[in-house]
């Protein structure tokens, strides 16, 4: 019927009407489907606002113009929204997968991550995905009827992505396709890749704003110099910066026309009838050409050599290691530093879990940094000179 939310959506999409539910049963509200509150949920919620000060790839307050976990997020729902639209799977859900990804990222982006990861090892570890999920299912302090946020299953499925066989053990029913080898919906396949394309191509142009890149460097990758080569053709007299954004919009254009070709034939070979026809594929069904996917991962491959790994980004990440595992040990050996509200939780989960739940419990407290904050806190704490 007009206006219902599953209205105009193929079988192979996730129906509200369908969904798997909520851990704790609440009542439909009057004129919001559920995947719509799933995504006001996460937009309204602490974790996320706290994106705009977590770094992407360059330390937060090295300049304004590059992207942040905030940005990187919306750019990531913007592609995901189109492409929904376009395979008429559920928009609301994708978007609010996008939106949630990075909610459990740390300060420092993954060198926060890989730190936090070493001091957590003999605790369970750190993973980025599985945190994401710690912050929606039990971490936001929202409502007096649950805690978290009380999310659907299927925007659950999306956020949490994958995880290693062990942790899916621990996650009951949401483990349990993991377990089995089996996909995630359309919309969560469709969140993973977005945000692929997304940190690709913005992590270009954010290369080259901070002069760790150069555009003579790029044209060795094909994706990016068959672009560049037809922006300069089409657009003679366009200045530099102009050319290079017309070049990445174009890389995306031409990466997600081809997502959209290659998924809809794939989906006329496998003629999914319902969203656990989807589940039940031994591969993705949303996927690239296997040209598109050789010129991403020449990009990916790129990228890493050049500027995850330039020497800029390693002294921030030798110092990102530093201020996250100072503040994990100075945390764990003496839950005193802890803001109360953090100790108490510190306390409770040792009398529950001992070192394994105070660990924890640390880490859930550094993983909500901002990257000011942690740096703030290092110098309180421990050592005043140190900057990035």
């Amino acid at each position: 019927m007009p206006g219902h939310p599953d209205s105009g959506l193929a079988p192979y999409a996730a129906f509200v009407s369908a969904s798997r539910g909520r851990a704790h049963a609440e009542p439909a509200h009057p004129y919001r489907g559920e995947f719509q509150r799933d995504r006001d949920r996460i937009i309204h919620c602490t974790a996320f606002r706290r994106l705009v000060y977590k770094t992407q790839v360059f330390v937060n307050h090295e300049g304004d113009l590059y992207r942040t976990r905030l940005t990187h997020s919306l750019e990531v729902a913007q592609i995901a929204r189109t492409v929904a639209r376009e395979l008429c799977i559920n928009i609301e859900l994708a978007e609010a997968i996008c939106l949630a990804h990075d909610l459990g990222h740390t300060p420092f982006g993954h060198a926060g991550q890989d730190s936090l990861n070493k001091c957590m090892r003999a605790y369970g570890g750190f993973e980025h995905n599985l945190q994401s999920l710690r912050v929606v299912d039990e971490l936001e302090d929202r409502y007096a009827e649950f805690p978290g946020l009380n999310l659907c299953y299927e925007t659950r499925e999306g956020i949490l992505k994958h995880c290693s066989r062990r942790n899916a053990r621990q996650l009951g029913v949401l483990g349990k396709r993991i377990l089995a080898g089996e996909q995630p919906g359309l919309e969560a396949q469709l969140a993973d890749l977005a945000d692929g394309i997304a940190y690709n191509n913005h992590d270009v142009d954010d290369g080259l704003r901070a002069g760790l890149i150069t555009v003579d460097e790029l044209c060795s990758v094909t994706l990016f110099r068959d672009e560049y080569e037809r922006a300069g053709k089409t657009h003679a007299h366009a200045s530099d910066r102009t050319r290079v954004s017309g070049t990445i919009r174009a890389m995306i254009n031409r990466i997600v026309t081809d997502l959209l070709q290659t998924t809809r034939d794939n989906l006329k070979v496998a003629m999914p009838e319902s969203i656990e026809a989807v589940r039940s594929q031994r591969k993705p069904l949303l996927t690239f050409s296997p040209e598109i996917q050789s010129l991403h991962q020449e990009l990916k491959h790129f990228l890493n050599e050049r500027l995850y790994r330039h020497p800029r980004v390693a002294a921030m990440t030798e110092q990102a290691d530093t201020v996250v595992t100072g503040l994990f040990h100075i945390y764990f050996e003496d839950t005193g530093q802890l803001p109360p509200e953090h100790r108490v939780r510190a306390d409770e989960s040792e009398s529950e879990s001992g070192d394994r739940g105070r660990a924890r419990a640390v880490a859930d407290y550094v993983a909500g940094m901002t990257d000011r904050y942690a740096l703030s806190e290092y110098q309180r704490l421990i050592d005043p000179e140190l900057d990035f």
